[in-house]
C-alpha cells in the first residue's frame, strides 16, 4: 500500500479521497489554485501545493505542475478524482514516465474509451449492443446531417471526447440541425479541445442505467450492481439511485456481464462505469464507458458496504480485488441528490455567491453528506457549482425516499440560489415515488416539479414578513414566561389594546409585494398576496417559532449579503426588503440592452454589428462553470454594438450588447 498520495483535484472529490486515505493511514497532498487557497480540501490534506491561477486551464489542468508537486512532496501515487485530468491518457502516461503511479486504468484503456466513436467500434467487435448511428471519422457537416436525416428525428449529437453532458445536443427536426451542430462543436472544443461529433438515434423514453465495474491486474473483473441515473437536466444527472427500480436478476446479470465484457475488451483495471440506455422492452445499448470513479459512486457503496476509493488504492498498489462476483451482496436502497448552486427556474443556469449560511442535515448511518465547502466559502465562476452530494440509505426504496425528502427539507443554504426546493419537489412527486423513470422525466412532469408561484406566495409571504419584522425589532428579552408566543415575552413595540401596523415591501420570486403587518396584542394579522393570515411568532437566534392559526412549527432565518432566506419544513423562501423609492433612480435606457444572466465568459458573438435579426435569433454565447448559455434576441431588431468580446469575463447583470427592437 502507498505511504503518500497526491490528489490532482479539488472540492468534494478531493475531500472524499482524503477521508479514505486518512482511515488507511496514508498521507495526502492537496493541490490548489488561487481561488482555493482556503478551500476545505486544502485544510484537510496533510500537505498542500499551490499550482497556479484560478482558471482550471492555468492550474488543475496543468499536468507538469501537478507532477512537479508530486515529486516535490515524494508522493507515491496520484489520484485524479473525476473531471480535470482523470481521463487524460497523456497525463496517465506522464505519471508513469515520472515514476508516479496513476490511480486509474492503463493509458491504453483511457485512449480506447476517450473517443466515443472509437469506443463504439471496440464495443461492436466485443459483441456489446449499440444504439444505431454514425460513428465515423468523416466530419463533413453534410455527411453528419445526412446520417441524421437517414435515421430520422429526433437525433442526438455527441462529442466523441465528451462527458458530463458537454458537447451534446438533441435535434428534433431538420431545421434545428445546423445551429445544434455548431453549438455542440463549440462546447466540445472549449471543454475537451476536440470537436469531433457522432450522430445517434435518440430514444424517446430510455432509462439511463449504468454498472459499476472493477478490474485488477491479475485478470479479475466484476460488477457491483447498477445505478439508475435517468433523472437529468441538460444531459447531466440530478438524482441517482441504486439498485435500479424494476431490475430483475436476469436482466442485471445480462447487463452486468456485458459491462465486464466491455472492460475486458480494453484490458481494464481499476474503477470504471459502463453506461447503458435501457429501453422499455428490456433492450439495452452501450452508451459510453467512464474510465474513472463516478460522481454517483456513493450509492453503490451504500448498498454493497464497500469503500470504492479503498478498492482503487488496493488495485493500484497491485492487490487483487477484495471480492469475487459471487461474494457481491446488495442490501437495501440508496439515493444521491446533487445539491447545486443553480437556478432551476431560469433553465438551471449556474449561480455564484458566498455561502453565508450553511446547515446540512445531520449525518448518520442513513444520511451521508459529501462536500468540499463550508459556511463562508465562495461558489466561484471558475468551477463546477456543486455544493454537496446528499446520500441516503434504508432497507427499501420507499423508506430511503422518505429519508431523502426529510434530509432535503432539513438542508439550509443561504447566500446563493440552489436547487434544493427543486430536488424536494421532484423526489416527492407521485411519478418519482412510483418510479416512472426515463431521461425526459423533468420535462414530462415539470408542472408537478415547478410549483405554482402564486400558491407559494400565499403561504410564504406572511411568514417571511413576520420573520423580517421580528428580526428588525429589539431582541427577545430574558423574561420568565415560558410561553414563546406570549406578548409579555417580547420587547418589540407591542402596545396593549392598540393595533400597530407595519408596511413592508418584499421582493420574492422575482417581484415586489406589498405587505401590511398589524399587531394586536401578541397576535399579528398579515395582509399579503390577497389574503389575511393570523400569526404568532418569536425569533430566538436564527430559530423562528411560529403559530399559524393554531398550527405550531419551527423555521430557520438565514441572513446573508443578498437578503434573507426562511427555511420551513415545506421548503425555503428567499426574499429581500425593498426600501421606499425616493424617485432618484434613473430609469433611462432601461431595457435598451441585454444583460448577462450569470457571471461567466463570452464564448462567441453570433451576429454582426448592424445586422437585422429576427425574434429569438441567437446573438452571443456565454459560458460559466462548464455550461453554455445562448443569449437570444427578445424581438426583431438591430444589433447596434457588443460591449464584450470572446474570452472576456463578465459579471451577472452586466449589459452585453446594445439592441434596438423594431417599432410595431
Amino acid at each position: 500500500m502507498f505511504n503518500k498520495i497526491l490528489i490532482a483535484n479539488r472540492g468534494e472529490i478531493a475531500c472524499r479521497v482524503i477521508k479514505t486515505a486518512r482511515r488507511l493511514g496514508i498521507a495526502t497532498v492537496a493541490v490548489y489554485s488561487d481561488a482555493d487557497r482556503n478551500a476545505l480540501h486544502v485544510r484537510r490534506a496533510d500537505e498542500a501545493i499551490h499550482i497556479g491561477p484560478a482558471p482550471a486551464r492555468e492550474s488543475y489542468l496543468l499536468a507538469n505542475r501537478i507532477l512537479e508537486a508530486a515529486q516535490a512532496t515524494h508522493a507515491d501515487a496520484i489520484h485524479p478524482g473525476y473531471g480535470f485530468l482523470s481521463e487524460n491518457a497523456a497525463f496517465a502516461a506522464a505519471c508513469a514516465d515520472h515514476g508516479v503511479i496513476f490511480i486509474g486504468p492503463p493509458t491504453g484503456a483511457i485512449e480506447a474509451m476517450g473517443s466515443k466513436s472509437a469506443a463504439k467500434r471496440i464495443m461492436e467487435e466485443a459483441g456489446v449492443p449499440l444504439v444505431p448511428g454514425y460513428h465515423g471519422d468523416d466530419q463533413d457537416p453534410a455527411l453528419l446531417r445526412g446520417a441524421a436525416d437517414a435515421m430520422g428525428y429526433p437525433a442526438l449529437l455527441k462529442a466523441t471526447a465528451g462527458g458530463g453532458g458537454k458537447g451534446m445536443r438533441q435535434v428534433w427536426s431538420e431545421g434545428e440541425f445546423e445551429e445544434a451542430l455548431a453549438a455542440a462543436k463549440r462546447e466540445s472544443l472549449a471543454s475537451f479541445g476536440d470537436d469531433t461529433m457522432l450522430v445517434e438515434k435518440y430514444l424517446t423514453k430510455p432509462r439511463h442505467v449504468e454498472f459499476q465495474v472493477f478490474c485488477d491486474n491479475q485478470g479479475n473483473g466484476i460488477y457491483l450492481a447498477e445505478r439508475d441515473c435517468s433523472v437529468q437536466r441538460r444531459h447531466q444527472k440530478v438524482i441517482e439511485e441504486a439498485p435500479a427500480p424494476g431490475m430483475t436478476e436476469t436482466l442485471r446479470a445480462q447487463m452486468g456481464e456485458a459491462a465486464v465484457k466491455a472492460a475486458r475488451a480494453i484490458d481494464y483495471s481499476g474503477a470504471g462505469t459502463v453506461e447503458f440506455l435501457l429501453d422499455e422492452d428490456g433492450s439495452f445499448y452501450f452508451m459510453e464507458m467512464n474510465t474513472r470513479l463516478q460522481v454517483e459512486h456513493p450509492v453503490t457503496e451504500m448498498i454493497t458496504g464497500q469503500d470504492l476509493v479503498e478498492w482503487q488504492l488496493l488495485v493500484a498498489s497491485g492487490a487483487p480485488l477484495p471480492l469475487t462476483q459471487d461474494q457481491v451482496r446488495i442490501n437495501g436502497h440508496a439515493f444521491e441528490a446533487r445539491v447545486y448552486a443553480e437556478d432551476p427556474d431560469n433553465d438551471f443556469l449556474p449561480a455564484t455567491g458566498t455561502l453565508g449560511f450553511l446547515q446540512p442535515p445531520e449525518e448518520s448511518t442513513h444520511v451521508r453528506v459529501d462536500t468540499g465547502v463550508r459556511q463562508g466559502d465562495e461558489i466561484s465562476v471558475y468551477y463546477d457549482p456543486m455544493i454537496a452530494k446528499l446520500i441516503v440509505w434504508d432497507e427499501s426504496r420507499e423508506r430511503a425516499l422518505q429519508r431523502l425528502a426529510s434530509a432535503l427539507a432539513e438542508y439550509r443554504i443561504g447566500g446563493t440560489v440552489t436547487n434544493l426546493d427543486f430536488l424536494y419537489n421532484l423526489t416527492t412527486s407521485r411519478p418519482f415515488i412510483d418510479a416512472e423513470l426515463d431521461t425526459g422525466f423533468i420535462e414530462k412532469h415539470s408542472e408537478l416539479i415547478f410549483h405554482d408561484r402564486h400558491q407559494d406566495l400565499e403561504q410564504e409571504l406572511p411568514l417571511a414578513a413576520l420573520a423580517l419584522l421580528l428580526h428588525k425589532q429589539t431582541a427577545v428579552g430574558n423574561g420568565s414566561c415560558v410561553d414563546p408566543f406570549s406578548p409579555w415575552q417580547q420587547n418589540n413595540a407591542w402596545r396593549l389594546n392598540e393595533p400597530h401596523a407595519h408596511r413592508l415591501t418584499l421582493h420574492c420570486h422575482g417581484e415586489d409585494h406589498q405587505v401590511v403587518v398589524e399587531q394586536r396584542g401578541g397576535e399579528y394579522l398579515v395582509d399579503a398576496a390577497g389574503r389575511q393570515t393570523s400569526l404568532r411568532g418569536e425569533l430566538q437566534g436564527d430559530t423562528l417559532h411560529l403559530d399559524v392559526e393554531g398550527h405550531r412549527q419551527r423555521g430557520t432565518l438565514a441572513i446573508t449579503h443578498d437578503g434573507y432566506t426562511l427555511y420551513l419544513p415545506q421548503g425555503a423562501c428567499h426574499f429581500q426588503e425593498v426600501q421606499p423609492d425616493t424617485g432618484e433612480a434613473d430609469a433611462a435606457g432601461a431595457g435598451a440592452g441585454l444583460s448577462a444572466p450569470m457571471n461567466g465568459t463570452i464564448v462567441a458573438l453570433l451576429a454582426e454589428v448592424g445586422a437585422s435579426v429576427a425574434a429569438d435569433a441567437p446573438l452571443l454565447v456565454m459560458e460559466a462553470m462548464k455550461m453554455e448559455h445562448t443569449i437570444r434576441a427578445p424581438a426583431a431588431g438591430v444589433v447596434k454594438s457588443f460591449f464584450f468580446q470572446p474570452g472576456e469575463l463578465v459579471d451577472g447583470g452586466a449589459e452585453l450588447l446594445d439592441f434596438a427592437a423594431e417599432e410595431e
